[in-house]
């Protein structure tokens, strides 16, 4: 039996209620996004709505600063991470399936999924294939039999590296119709979606290869045609008209991620409190406001869960690569 009186019961108590608070993480001062491109692509928006919906919801102090580091389809921020901020405790950076794709494919030199912490997903942002407004291509069947008489007669552009996440959504197209000698197709990388739908709304390049959320602004006012959403139905809201691949009797389904990770070194109570801190993004009404504006569907692991998903994606898309000859 204890010999502790109840006084010192209470003064036990209270010591560890001290050091629980002690051990407490919060954000102090800059909170900063790195965002793994120029303005205007998929990770520029997922750094800057995030991070406004963190200052709404008062989870950070004060506003967080986006920090665009384009580069290596994610490389150069992914090498900064690892190398130059391992233990920062303030540091978010943008991630998605584009992440995966370049980590599968060993895009990343000497760089692993293990080497940082990856914080949770936040929605899934569907692939899209798309054309200029005043395009000869009326419909996804259509551009696809112009690729399977001649490979190189259609140019593409996206905001991945050749061999990355756009990349790969042309090829998963091509391929479901059937297309032959995939490593033909023409695909031009710029640093982000914005730029690659330039280059296709200026006549310069065929079509656009990369997701709803990026080609959102073309299509509003008038200058991109979507011809396909790769996902497994049409998207809900103001996007309701687009249609799929599959409908149009192309099983091609492009899901894209939206999520974070953070250095490797940082402390538990660090990490634990961005794992609440999005699990509080994801149920707000404000993500859920944007997530339907933006054409984001739902998707959202967290600790654990994502980190085992991000791996078993890895390995999948590793695969993928394999089989389209990417790599070998």
């Amino acid at each position: 039996m204890s010999t502790k009186t109840p006084l010192t019961l209470i003064a036990v108590a209270a010591l560890t209620v001290g050091a629980g608070n002690a051990m407490a993480f919060e954000p102090q001062g800059k909170v900063e996004c790195i965002a793994p491109s120029d303005p205007g692509g998929g990770w520029d928006f997922t750094c800057r709505s995030v991070g406004n919906v963190l200052q709404t919801l008062d989870l950070v102090p004060g506003n967080v600063q986006t920090l665009n580091m384009a580069g290596a389809g994610g490389g150069v921020a992914y090498a900064h991470v690892v190398s130059k901020r391992a233990g920062d405790e303030q540091l978010l950076v943008a991630a998605s399936t584009a992440t995966t794709t370049r980590l599968a494919q060993g895009q990343f030199p000497g760089m692993t999924a293990d080497m940082v912490n990856w914080i949770g997903a936040l929605g899934a942002d569907y692939g899209v294939i798309a054309v200029a407004a005043d395009s000869e291509y009326e419909d996804l069947p259509a551009l696809m039999e112009a690729i399977d008489e001649d490979p190189r007669s259609v140019k593409f552009a996206g905001g991945s590296a050749k061999g990355g996440w756009d990349h790969l959504k042309v090829l998963i197209a091509a391929d479901a119709a059937g297309v032959d000698e995939l490593p033909r197709i023409p695909y031009l990388s710029y640093n982000n979606g914005g730029e690659a739908m330039t280059q296709v709304v200026g006549g310069h390049v065929d079509a656009f290869t990369g997701d709803i959320s990026e080609a959102q602004g073309f299509m509003d006012s008038g200058d991109l045609r979507v011809l396909a959403v790769l996902a497994e139905e049409r998207l809900p809201g103001d996007f309701n008209h687009i249609p799929t691949a599959t409908e149009q009797g192309i099983e091609a389904l492009g899901p894209n991620w939206r999520g974070f990770y953070m250095p490797a070194e940082i402390s538990d109570e660090a990490r634990q409190y961005w794992i609440d801190a999005m699990d509080t993004v994801y149920e707000s009404e404000e993500w859920k406001e944007l997530m339907t504006s933006n054409g984001l569907m739902p998707f959202h692991m967290t600790a654990g869960e994502f980190e085992t998903f991000v791996k078993e994606q890895i390995a999948d898309i590793e695969q993928l690569s394999k089989d389209i000859g990417l790599i070998q």
